[in-house]
């Protein structure tokens, strides 16, 4: 994959790979060995206070002298705590999402900082470009965690952003082989975003117990859930047949938030609480059978890329 895209050139980087910023998986040592096999590794801010943030960026340094990123939601409730640490870490690259990007967009650049920022519709593509974000992560209904309300498939999506925008375009969702790499590209992508493939590699702070259960899931054992709230793609376990429970009879966002409770996400991906947890993943995962390492996984996405580009295709007359 010897092409120089627009997303390499943009974050300077050998593959167009990047992987996502997941709350309980994403730390510096995912992100930094993602960047040192030459993709851009994001650490996922979501889950981290400030200081804790700040550790993990200077640990990534330490490790690697690749380009490495910061993945916040602009929700989080010490955002400006958290922009003034990237500013003040010198972080080369932030994905933002779950908000406006007009708030920080022109902020961060002004400190040299190149911005992308995740959206789930043409709509929101749009917004972005008028904001002069760097580039757009498209992430279709797939994916894992937050997503989007429209549940908009990536196949879909990304044909629709394309036509919206002229800048950078990266897919996510659903997307952890070469062969959806490829598909991703024809789609108008230039470069993808892998969350779940990540999510389940050595280097990946998830608890081991939640790693094991993703690798054994099976089709339809995930599901949207919690859209009053936020939807978010579940695994099947007995708390998500509660939310499922308390939805089917029109429980209120009030109740459901209750239900949520706080630090569910922690309790299932990071402490490996299979029953009680809010286990979080993409449902590319039933595709996934094993845990290697970051640099193993990025180099097979790669192969497989490279062979499927290679293979000569049947026309139709």
């Amino acid at each position: 994959m010897a092409k120089q895209n627009r997303i390499n050139a943009l974050f300077g980087i050998r593959y167009p790979i990047i992987s996502g910023g997941m709350v309980w998986c994403s730390g510096w040592r995912l992100a930094s060995a993602v960047s040192q096999a030459g993709g851009l590794g994001l650490i996922g801010a979501g889950s981290m206070h400030p200081e804790l943030l700040r550790e993990h960026i200077v640990k990534c340094r330490e490790a690697t002298d690749k380009p490495f990123g910061v993945n916040v939601p602009l929700l989080y409730p010490e955002i400006e705590t958290i922009m003034k640490i990237i500013v003040e870490e010198r972080v080369p690259i932030v994905f933002t999402s779950a908000g406006n990007p007009k708030t920080w967009t022109r902020k961060l650049k002004d400190e040299g900082i190149k911005v992308a920022h995740v959206v789930s519709s043409s709509k929101f593509a749009a917004k972005c470009e008028e904001a002069e974000v760097d580039a757009v992560v498209a992430e279709g209904f797939e994916a894992g965690g937050h997503n989007g309300a429209e549940e908009t498939s990536t196949m879909v999506l990304l044909p629709h952003v394309r036509r919206q925008i002229s800048i950078p375009l990266i897919a996510a969702g659903g997307i952890s082989t070469g062969e959806a790499m490829l598909a991703a590209m024809a789609l108008g992508a230039e470069g993808v975003q892998v969350g779940t493939r990540f999510a389940l590699t050595a280097e990946s702070s998830a608890s081991d117990e939640f790693k094991r259960m993703c690798t054994e899931l099976k089709e339809g054992d995930t599901m949207l859930a919690l859209k009053k709230v936020g939807a978010t793609r579940l695994i099947k376990n007995p708390f998500y047949d509660r939310v499922k429970e308390a939805e089917d009879r029109g429980a209120s966002k009030e109740e459901l938030r209750e239900l949520l409770g706080r630090g569910r996400a922690k309790k299932g991906i990071f402490e490996g609480d299979l029953t009680e947890g809010e286990l979080e993943i993409g449902q590319i995962a039933s595709l996934i059978t094993d845990i290697p390492s970051a640099e193993e996984a990025l180099n097979k996405i790669v192969r497989e890329y490279n062979a499927k580009v290679r293979e000569s295709f049947e026309t139709f007359e």
